[in-house]
Formats: C-alpha cells, sequence, structure tokens
C-alpha cells in the first residue's frame, strides 16, 4: 500500500482551529440519522444556492485543477481516508468526512474541455450540519486529498 510520509504535519492557523471548533461543536448537537442514499449537489442543500459560488471555488475548482490530469489518483488517494471507489464520471470515490456525512467526489478528466468535478452529499447532510458547515467540511475534505495527493509517495 502507498504510503504517506509520516513526517509531514498539517499546520493549522488559528482561524483553521476556530473553524474546525465551531464544525464540531454543530455536528456534536446532531442527533443521528439514517443515510437517504439520495445525492445531492450542494445548492440543493437548504440555501446552498446561496453559497454555491463559493463552495465552487474553494472546493470544486481545486479538485478539478489539481487532479484533472491524473484522474486515476483520485480514488486512490481517496482510499487513503477510508474512501470507497465508484463509477461516476471519469473517477469517484466516497469518503466519510464525519460519521454519517459521506461526501461523494466525482471527476471528469481534461480531455477536450478543462477537467470538472462535483461533490455530492447525502440528502440527509443537512440533519448533522448547517449548510454552511457542510461547505467547510467539503472544503476541508478537498484540501486533505490535494495535501495527501502531494505527499503520496507513488
Amino acid at each position: 500500500m502507498d504510503k504517506v510520509n509520516p513526517e509531514s504535519t498539517v499546520r493549522l492557523t488559528q482561524w483553521h482551529i476556530q473553524l474546525l471548533e465551531a464544525l464540531l461543536t454543530h455536528y456534536s448537537q446532531a442527533k443521528p440519522t439514517p443515510l437517504t442514499g439520495k445525492l445531492v449537489k450542494f445548492k440543493d442543500l437548504p440555501g446552498g444556492y446561496a453559497y454555491e459560488r463559493a463552495f465552487n471555488k474553494r472546493a470544486i475548482k481545486p479538485l478539478a485543477e489539481y487532479f484533472g490530469e491524473k484522474s486515476q489518483l483520485l480514488p486512490k488517494v481517496g482510499r487513503l481516508f477510508g474512501g470507497i471507489q465508484l463509477d461516476y464520471g471519469d473517477a469517484s470515490v466516497e469518503i466519510t468526512a464525519l460519521k454519517g456525512i459521506p461526501l461523494t467526489f466525482i471527476l471528469w478528466k481534461a480531455e477536450e474541455f478543462p477537467a470538472s468535478a462535483n461533490i455530492l452529499y447525502d440528502q440527509s447532510a443537512s440533519n448533522y450540519l448547517p449548510t454552511e458547515d457542510l461547505a467547510v467540511l467539503g472544503e476541508i475534505t478537498t484540501g486533505r486529498l490535494m495535501e495527501a495527493k502531494d505527499k503520496l509517495h507513488v
């Protein structure tokens, strides 16, 4: 199995720590809810349309740009986080970002057009976190995937 360099560490700023504290505080107040099995786009979460542009800029676009030339690495890197390879797009993986909140990352590789991507949520996700927190969770998970790709010894 491929290894992530154990000497590398993520350096969190005070802002990151406050963000994570708020997200986890909200998460700790949630009632566990069964998954619906229905995947929805971020914009289809309650109020998601209002934050969609920022979500695309911070989570979707970086995912597409980072993995677009080597789409096959997305599921490989996702498995480092316990992800399950799926059959959507050119490459896809489901990663449980927090218990009860799986994120489905889908990538269409760069060919005639630039690469594109999406992150889908189970419809039940908004029972765990407010939509803005779900955006942050998608952004954090995208960042972790990108960082792991950089540190993966292939």
